[in-house]
């Protein structure tokens, strides 16, 4: 069974753990936003053309296309 703690004794742990996190700097935080945002394009522009291909397949296959 946990025990229950002081609030404020646990205020001032959680203080203290974050002041061991080291935090990026705005430069690595712009790149790693640069770099997510290509990478979801990238996925987009990628399942889009799968679709389109998969659709047009299938429509040769099934002879809807006409």
């Amino acid at each position: 069974m946990a025990s229950k703690a002081n609030p404020f004794t646990f205020l001032r742990q959680v203080r203290s753990e974050t002041q061991k996190v080291t935090w990026p700097s705005r430069r690595e935080t712009m790149i790693s936003t640069v770099m997510v945002l290509v990478m979801v394009i990238l996925a987009a522009l990628f399942f889009f053309a799968s679709d389109q291909l998969i659709s047009w397949i299938l429509g040769l296959v099934l002879n809807v296309g006409n």
